[in-house]
C-alpha cells in the first residue's frame, strides 16, 4: 500500500520533469477571481481547488512561526523533490498547492515549470518564521513589508501563481482581534504594491482563518471596504476547518452553517486547510475523507473547493505520504482521498453566464469584548524611504543593533513624556497611529530618542541611552523633503505610499530558508521587547492552455 512506483501510466509531462521544455508557466492560463468564483482566464471555465498543503518540516500554526531561529525548507527551490512528488500529486487530481514559506532569493523556475506543465497552481503565504504578523504583539512595519514584497517579486512572473495569503490564523483567540487591523493594512499595501509594479492584475491577496469564535467578524472585516476603498478588501478567503472528523455529516460538521453564512460573500471562499485526524478509526493516517463528496457536491455554489492538510507526514500526525530515502510511500488516507476525488462530478459555472451580485459586507464595530479593530483608519502605509530619510535627518540616532536593550529605553523615554512617542503610536482600537509606526523597531527608537534629545535642549548627555545612541550631523537626501514634511516633525502627519521596487531591491541576497540564517531583518517585532512600554506609554491601547478543465 505504502510503496513508491514510477507511475508510467500517468501522462505527467515527463519532458517537463526532466527540464527540457520551455517554461510553461508563461503559457498556462491564469486563474482570476470574479465575484464569488475562480475562473480560467482563457475559456471562462470555473476553477475548483483540489489541493494539498506542501511544506516540509514546518508547522504553519505552531509557536515556532514567530521564532526567528526556526529554519524551514523552501518547497519550490528543489526541482528534484518536485519531480519526485508531482506524479503522486496528480494521482490525487491536484490542481493547486499551498506553500507556507519560500525563500525569495532562491530560483523557483524548475519547480514552477514542472507544476505548470502538470496544470498545478500555487497559493503562497507571504510570511516566514520570525517575519509574520504576531497575534498578540501585532505590527505592520518595514521588516514585514520587505519580506512580503520580496515574496511577491519572486513569484509574480509565474502565471500559475493564483495569489498570496497575507496572514494565516493571525487571530486565533477573542483577545487578539486588534491584530486584524495590521493584517488588513498588509492586504492594502501588498495589493497596492502589485498594482504599482504592474504585475498581473489577477494576482490576489487573501487571508486564511482558523475556525475560531470571531470567524464571522473576521470574514466581514477583511471583505468590508470602508470609504469604498477596494484596496483594503481581500481578494479571496481561506478557511482552515477541521470540523468534519471521520464519518461526520453536513449538519454535525457545521458545513451547512458555513455555506449559509458565506452564501452572500463577495469574493471566493475555499478550505485553505481541511482533513481532521481526531477520532479517526485506525488512526491519523486512515482519514476517510468522506467530506469530499459534499465539498465538491452541493457546496460548489458557494465554496471553491479546498486544500488538504498536508502532504508530508510530520510530528503533528498530519500527512498523506512518508518520504524515506527520497521515495514516496502513500498512507491509507492518500488512497481514500484519491478514491473520493475520483467520484466527484461537480456542477460548474461559466464566467459568461455568471453575474456577481454579492456586495461588500458592513465592517464590524469596535465594542465590548468581541471586536477591537477599527476598519478605518488602518495603520499607515509602510514606506521604507520615509524611514530612511527620517533616520538621516535626526541629530540623535541609534546605532546599536542590540535589540534586547531597546525595551528599557522605550519605557524610559515614553514614560518621561508620552508626546515623545506619539509618532510611533499604533492603537488598532482607537485608530490612532503615528507616521513612524511602520518603521523598524530600531528606527522607531531612534525617532523617540531624538524627540527626547531635542526636548532636553540638545544636551550631549541626553543622547546616549547606555551607549545605544549618539549624535550625528543631520542630512536631507534628495527626495526626502516631501516625505519628511508629510510625516511632520513629531510624526503626527501622514505617510505617502512608497514608490518603486521594494522587496527584491531591499533583500541584498539575504537567505532565510534552511541552511542560512533565518529572518531577512534582524530586528525583532516591536512588542517582542517593549511590552512594558504599553503600560506607561499607551495605557488605552487594546493591542490587542485552451480548454483546460482540470479540477
Amino acid at each position: 500500500m505504502r510503496t513508491s512506483s514510477a507511475l508510467p501510466h500517468l501522462a505527467l509531462g515527463l519532458a517537463a520533469l526532466s527540464g527540457t521544455l520551455a517554461a510553461s508557466y508563461d503559457d498556462i492560463p491564469a486563474i482570476e477571481a470574479v465575484g464569488q468564483h475562480f475562473f480560467y482566464s482563457n475559456n471562462g471555465s470555473q476553477f475548483l481547488l483540489k489541493g494539498v498543503a506542501y511544506q516540509e518540516n514546518y508547522d504553519a500554526n505552531g509557536t515556532d512561526n514567530n521564532n526567528a531561529n526556526t529554519k524551514y525548507t523552501d518547497p519550490l527551490a528543489d526541482g528534484s523533490k518536485c519531480s519526485r512528488d508531482i506524479p503522486f500529486m496528480k494521482q490525487l487530481f491536484t490542481n493547486v498547492i499551498r506553500v507556507y514559506a519560500i525563500d525569495p532569493t532562491q530560483d523557483h523556475d524548475d519547480c514552477m515549470e514542472q507544476l505548470a506543465s502538470n496544470d498545478i497552481y500555487v497559493i503562497a503565504d507571504l510570511g516566514e518564521p520570525g517575519t509574520s504578523i504576531d497575534s498578540s504583539d501585532p505590527s505592520w512595519d518595514v521588516p514585514l513589508f520587505t519580506r512580503y514584497t520580496a515574496v511577491i517579486d519572486a513569484l509574480a512572473k509565474y502565471n500559475n501563481v493564483i495569489g498570496f495569503f497575507a496572514g494565516n490564523e493571525v487571530v486565533s483567540a477573542q483577545n487578539e482581534t486588534a491584530a486584524a487591523a495590521f493584517v488588513k493594512a498588509s492586504v492594502r499595501d501588498t495589493k497596492g504594491y502589485i498594482k504599482s509594479m504592474k504585475y498581473r492584475t489577477s494576482l490576489g491577496v487573501g487571508y486564511a482563518t482558523a475556525d475560531v469564535p470571531s470567524r464571522d467578524e473576521l470574514a466581514h472585516y477583511f471583505a468590508c471596504t470602508p470609504g469604498d476603498d477596494a484596496m483594503t478588501s481581500i481578494d479571496f478567503w481561506g478557511y482552515n476547518v477541521y470540523s468534519w472528523c471521520g464519518d461526520s455529516n453536513y449538519e454535525a460538521s457545521s458545513y451547512g452553517d458555513r455555506v449559509d453564512f458565506f452564501s452572500d460573500y463577495p469574493v471566493p471562499v475555499f478550505f485553505a486547510e481541511y482533513g481532521c485526524v481526531d477520532g479517526v478509526e485506525g488512526g491519523p493516517t486512515h482519514r476517510p475523507f468522506t467530506e469530499v463528496a459534499v465539498l465538491y457536491g452541493n457546496m460548489t455554489s458557494v465554496f471553491s473547493g479546498g486544500i488538504v492538510y498536508e502532504w508530508f507526514y510530520s510530528e503533528n500526525h498530519y500527512g498523506l505520504v512518508e518520504i524515506k530515502d527520497n521515495s514516496v510511500s502513500p498512507y491509507p488516507d492518500f488512497t481514500s482521498l484519491k478514491s473520493q476525488l475520483a467520484k466527484v462530478t461537480p456542477s460548474l459555472t461559466q464566467s459568461s453566464e455568471y453575474k456577481p451580485k454579492n456586495t461588500a459586507p458592513a465592517c464590524p464595530t469596535v465594542g465590548g469584548t468581541t471586536w477591537a479593530a477599527m476598519a478605518s483608519p488602518l495603520p499607515p502605509a509602510v514606506n521604507p524611504q520615509l524611514c530612511a530619510c527620517e533616520m538621516k535627518s535626526l541629530t540623535c540616532n541609534v546605532f546599536s543593533d542590540d535589540a534586547t536593550s531597546y525595551g528599557d529605553k522605550f519605557n524610559y523615554i515614553c514614560g518621561a513624556d508620552e508626546s515623545y512617542c506619539s509618532g510611533i503610536a499604533h492603537n488598532a482600537t482607537t485608530g490612532k497611529y503615528g507616521a513612524l509606526s511602520g518603521c523598524s523597531p530600531k528606527d522607531q527608537l531612534a525617532f523617540v530618542a531624538n524627540q527626547y534629545y531635542q526636548a532636553q535642549d540638545n544636551k550631549a548627555s541626553a543622547c546616549d541611552f547606555g551607549g545605544l545612541a549618539s549624535t550625528q550631523s543631520p542630512q536631507t537626501s534628495q527626495g526626502c523633503d516631501a516625505l519628511l514634511q508629510a510625516a511632520g516633525t513629531n510624526g503626527g502627519g501622514s505617510v505617502p505610499s512608497p514608490t518603486g521596487q521594494q522587496g527584491t531591491a531591499a533583500e541584498g541576497g539575504t537567505s532565510s530558508s534552511e541552511g542560512a540564517a533565518v529572518g531577512i531583518m534582524t530586528t525583532p517585532a516591536f512588542f517582542d521587547y517593549g511590552k512594558a512600554l504599553f503600560v506607561g506609554y499607551v495605557i488605552t491601547a487594546v493591542v490587542s492552455a485552451a480548454g483546460i478543465i482540470v479540477l
